[in-house]
C-alpha cells in the first residue's frame, strides 16, 4: 500500500494561488498512490473565526466567499486526476480510482459551531456546501481517528480528558497517545518512533502545512517552517517507508 498525505492548506479568498494544488494533483497522477489523505483544514473559513471577530481583520469577510475559494482550490486539486481519467475512459481504459479520505479539520469545524452558536441557520449551512463528496472523498468527522492499514490518521490527536491536541515535540505525543498516527494541525514538520520488543515500530508524524502563503499571526520567526506533502511507501501494520515531498519541489517539479 501507497498513501499520499497532504497537510492543511487553508485556502482564502485572501490565499487563492492554486499553483501547489495543481502540482500535488500532478504528482497523484503521475505516482497513482492506493489511497490520498486529506488532513484537513482545506477551508479557512476566516469569516467564522472566533478569534478575529469584531476586529478590523473580520471586515469584509463572507462566508460564501470563504467556501467558494475553497472550492476553486479543490477544483485545482481534482482537475489532473479527472482529466487523466476522462482521456483514459475515451480510450475505454482502466481508470484511476484511490480511496480519498478529506479529515474535516477545525477551521471546517468552524461552519458547525457557527450553526450550533446560531440554530436558525440549521439546514441553510452545513459540511454539504463544501462540495468534498462531489470531488470523491470520503469525508470524516472532526477528530474522528481512521485506521488506513495500521496507521490512525485525524486532524490532530487530542488528549481525552480536555479534548484539546496533546502538546509537547512528536515523541512526547506518540507516549502519550500509545499507537501510531499522523496528524495534521500543526504547522511545521515533527515526526517520533518507538521500536518496542515484540519488533513492532509506533510512528509519530505530525504534518501541518502544505500552502505558499504566511499567516500574520505567526510573525517574522514563525512563518518559516516546513511545508510540503509526504509520501508513504510499503505501508503495512502502521509501519511505512517514508518520503517528504517538500512545497518548492512539489511546485518546480509538478506543476
Amino acid at each position: 500500500m501507497e498513501h499520499f498525505i497532504i497537510p492543511d492548506t487553508q485556502v482564502s479568498p485572501e490565499h487563492n494561488s492554486f499553483d501547489h494544488l495543481t502540482a500535488a494533483g500532478n504528482y497523484i497522477v503521475e505516482r497513482q498512490p492506493d489511497k490520498v489523505i486529506h488532513l484537513g483544514d482545506h477551508f479557512d473559513m476566516h469569516s467564522l473565526s472566533s478569534y478575529d471577530k469584531g476586529t478590523k481583520k473580520a471586515e469584509g469577510a463572507r462566508v460564501q466567499d470563504d467556501i467558494a475559494a475553497g472550492i476553486n482550490g479543490m477544483a485545482a486539486l481534482m482537475e489532473p486526476i479527472n482529466r487523466y481519467n476522462e482521456k483514459r475512459k475515451r480510450h475505454k481504459m482502466k481508470l484511476y480510482k484511490p480511496e480519498f479520505h478529506f479529515l474535516l479539520g477545525n477551521h471546517e469545524q468552524r461552519i458547525m459551531r457557527h450553526v450550533n452558536a446560531n440554530p436558525e441557520l440549521f439546514g441553510f449551512l452545513s459540511y454539504d456546501d463544501l462540495l468534498l463528496e462531489d470531488f470523491g472523498w470520503k469525508v470524516h468527522d472532526f477528530l474522528e481517528l481512521v485506521n488506513l492499514d495500521g496507521i490512525f490518521y485525524s486532524h490532530y490527536m487530542a488528549n481525552p480528558n480536555t479534548g484539546k491536541p496533546w502538546g509537547g515535540v512528536a515523541k512526547t505525543r506518540l507516549n502519550n497517545v500509545g499507537f501510531t498516527f499522523t496528524m495534521g494541525h500543526q504547522q511545521g514538520k515533527d515526526l517520533a518512533e518507538k521500536h518496542l520488543a515484540n519488533g513492532q515500530t509506533q510512528r509519530a508524524l505530525i504534518v501541518g502545512s502544505y500552502y505558499p502563503h504566511d499567516e500574520d499571526y505567526k510573525g517574522y520567526q514563525g512563518n518559516p517552517h516546513w511545508r510540503g506533502c509526504i509520501y508513504k511507501h510499503d505501508v503495512k501494520d502502521g509501519n511505512y517507508s517514508l518520503m517528504e515531498l517538500p512545497l518548492d519541489y512539489m511546485i518546480k517539479e509538478w506543476l
